[in-house]
């Protein structure tokens, strides 16, 4: 297969997924799942950003802000994101159930609360995102999520510069 055709099928997959599975996760009330889903497109981050994500990096007064800044762990450069109302929820929903304050890592894992989920349990819920829309997860990965709001901005407007 081309790169282009698996280009074009990856942006595909994550602009169904983005209108699909926050709904489902809604309804399972599964928070944590449908905040990481919607931080991963706002912010176009590498899974290894998204995974290291802070609250505060997010939600420096206790509610998610409008726009975030980040460094990028593999360029050292600030990135600067915008997050949309639905994101914006799906965050303060999500720090509101786990009680998470300045400090912590929003995704922590299992290891305790000074350490981030892995990149491979967060590789998880991708797969399950991917195939809970009918896609093979096998053809996708954390990677996919990045070029999703790009193609989403591309596919409204015909101009990426529309949503800088």
């Amino acid at each position: 297969m081309e790169q282009g055709q698996i280009d074009r099928r990856e942006a595909a997959a994550s602009a169904k997924a983005r209108l699909v599975y926050p709904q489902q996760v809604q309804i399972a009330g599964r928070t944590r799942d449908l905040a990481m889903f919607n931080l991963a497109i706002d912010s176009k981050l590498r899974g290894c950003d998204v995974v290291r994500l802070k609250v505060e990096d997010v939600a420096p007064h206790g509610h998610a802000v409008d726009r975030a800044m980040v460094r990028q762990k593999k360029t050292g450069q600030p990135v600067k994101f915008e997050m949309t109302e639905q994101t914006r929820e799906a965050v303060d929903s999500y720090i509101a159930a786990t009680h998470k304050k300045p400090g912590e890592f929003l995704f922590g894992g299992r290891r305790g609360r000074d350490r981030p989920i892995t990149t491979r349990q967060y590789s998880r819920p991708v797969c399950q995102w991917i195939a809970c829309i009918g896609l093979d997860p096998s053809f996708f990965g954390t990677h996919s999520l990045r070029r999703t709001k790009a193609t989403l901005i591309y596919r409204r407007t015909g101009n990426l510069r529309a949503g800088a």
